[in-house]
């Protein structure tokens, strides 16, 4: 499995493709990694140093790959963060190469835009980028629930709100989409759930919350989800797979009290998870 990842790089910690990359190179992906940024940590800390790269060097790189002769035998493009919208144009036209070469790739669009609590944190220009261009060229979407209420432009407070929302993503373009992390009134307090379509079908999994708030958990979830739906062809499979893997990933770094995922400590969860949460249709 050849996946190219263009997302951004920390030197320290793991949001982005320092997030995504070795959970996909554990389960034993090959994977292009294709940074839009270089940054010392990622910006919750507040402070940071670093670069926004632009999108000609994105262009260039994934050229590089194209004359190596290689570009049609990737099996799916995975975007993240973007520093700014013409990345996101950057990015698009790798979608377009790659499928040019290869009409069975899949693009796995992390629409980063914002989070509940924090609001719109990204550059302007990105979030409209994200709704007009992005979710249209996706085979595969990965908001989290501030997202899936931005896109659409409603209130998320129930699962019936829920699936409308993703309904009406699904109705511009992707076929599948991740809810990556919801709480709707039936949720209980002491938990968080996933949310994923493919097609007609749809499940819901549910995880116990845990005490703990760090940065990049989504770039790893999308990740995996990608992975395993490639591996299996199934997408209630991959959301158990990938909430599974997530939830005891966070679980050892809420154990170690940790500011940033053990993305390499707790590394066998990606492989076997120590819990199995069962994604049921809904």
């Amino acid at each position: 499995m050849n996946i190219l990842s263009i997302q951004s790089w920390v030197a320290f910690g793991h949001v982005g493709n320092a997030s995504a990359v070795f959970p996909l190179q554990r389960l034993g992906a090959e994977v292009w990694a294709v940074n839009t940024v270089q940054f010392s940590n990622h910006t919750g800390y507040g402070a940071w140093k670093g670069q926004v790269f632009g999108a000609e060097l994105v262009r260039d790189l994934v050229t590089g790959i194209e004359d190596r002769g290689v570009l049609g035998t990737c099996d799916a493009v995975l975007s993240g963060y973007m520093g700014d919208a013409a990345i996101g144009e950057a990015v698009l036209d790798a979608v377009a190469r790659v499928r040019a070469l290869n009409p069975a790739a899949v693009y796995c669009c992390d629409p980063v835009i914002g989070d509940v609590g924090r609001g719109v944190f990204v550059r302007p220009g990105i979030p409209e980028f994200m709704r007009d261009r992005a979710v249209p060229a996706a085979g595969v979407l990965t908001p989290n629930q501030f997202e899936l209420e931005w896109l659409t432009g409603g209130r998320v407070s129930s699962l019936a709100d829920a699936k409308r929302a993703v309904r009406s993503l699904q109705a511009r373009g992707p076929r599948c989409v991740l809810v990556t992390s919801l709480h709707v009134e039936d949720t209980p307090a002491d938990a968080i759930e996933m949310l994923a379509a493919d097609g007609e079908s749809m499940w819901r999994v549910r995880t116990p919350m845990l005490p703990i708030s760090v940065n990049g958990a989504g770039d790893a979830i999308a990740a995996l989800f990608l992975f395993h739906r490639l591996r299996w062809g199934d997408a209630r499979v991959a959301v158990s797979s990938a909430a599974s893997s997530i939830h005891g990933l966070l679980r050892r770094t809420a154990e170690a009290g940790s500011r940033e995922i053990l993305t390499v400590a707790a590394q066998d969860e990606f492989v076997a998870p120590s819990q199995t949460f069962v994604a049921e249709p809904c």
